[in-house]
């Protein structure tokens, strides 16, 4: 039997807009006023996330960020910093146990990967699961570097580098999972933001990361475009998980609470770059 879920596209937003909104869908399904949601989205301009623990000094070059264009902002969810260009970004708000969610971190994140894995194979991907990984394993100098680096447990890759990197949030019965699949990624880009040394020239960190991260593009022989993968998602959603997506756009108070939010905390340097730490992060 499918279920119904919203389906909303809301096209390129400012980094604090965005993560403000899927905070408002949060809040709004844990109270019981929406359907679980599958939302795509897109940046303007493109931005760099940081994990709601780090710290923004520490693991960002904040000048060169500056210098490149791009906003800095903290996710509500945990991980390591993640470049937000061209790619198609998901969030799935869901309660984390009944339904297609058998509940805990790690299973709702293997349900999400396989149909995600589902969507890029069909695209013409050669992708495949990561399993038996924990998402703290490794030192602590890793854990702070680009997400994209290092695979855990239930992610993408394709050729052996990661190929969507993903994060949680859970409260109240309710879970939030974003994410990100690159189709182009500009490897100097993402060191340069990310350099806080200066051990290495853009060149040669540029080519550290590009032989350990993936983007889709990198592996066909003719480029995707963002609508085809959104449309490879929505379709896998729909057919390898069961789901009835209504499409929708944001109500009123969702928009006005993600303002709310974008102004009091996601677009504040106080808070975005501060890093603390808290509990249901994962």
């Amino acid at each position: 039997m499918t279920k119904e879920w919203r389906l909303l596209r809301t096209g390129p937003l400012s980094g604090a807009l965005n993560m403000a909104l899927d905070e408002a869908l949060f809040e709004a399904v844990a109270a019981g006023r929406s359907a679980p949601v599958l939302r795509l989205y897109r940046w303007k301009p493109a931005a760099l996330t940081l994990g709601y623990a780090q710290q923004g000094a520490r693991v960002v070059n904040l000048a060169a960020c500056r210098e490149l264009g791009l906003d800095v902002v903290r996710r509500a969810t945990g991980g390591r910093a993640v470049l937000h260009d061209r790619e198609v970004t998901y969030a799935v708000i869901a309660p984390e146990q009944g339904g297609i969610f058998p509940g805990g971190i790690l299973e709702n994140y293997r349900v999400i990967a396989g149909a995600l894995c589902h969507a890029l194979r069909g695209l013409g991907l050669k992708a495949e699961l990561v399993p038996g990984r924990s998402r703290d394993a490794g030192r602590a100098e890793e854990r702070e570097s680009a997400c994209f680096t290092a695979p855990s447990s239930y992610e993408l890759v394709v050729d052996g580098l990661k190929v969507a990197g993903s994060a949680q949030k859970r409260g109240e019965g309710i879970f939030l999972q974003h994410g990100s699949i690159p189709l182009d990624l500009d490897p100097e880009k993402l060191f340069c933001a990310l350099d806080t040394r200066g051990r290495l020239s853009a060149a040669e960190g540029g080519a550290r990361l590009a032989a350990s991260v993936g983007w889709l593009n990198r592996f066909l022989p003719s480029p995707l475009c963002v609508e085809e993968v959104e449309e490879a998602v929505v379709a896998s959603f729909s057919e390898a998980l069961g789901l009835d997506l209504v499409a929708g756009e944001p109500d009123s108070l969702e928009w006005e609470r993600a303002s709310w939010l974008a102004a009091q905390r996601y677009a504040n340097p106080a808070w975005s770059l501060a890093g603390i730490t808290g509990p249901g992060i994962a």
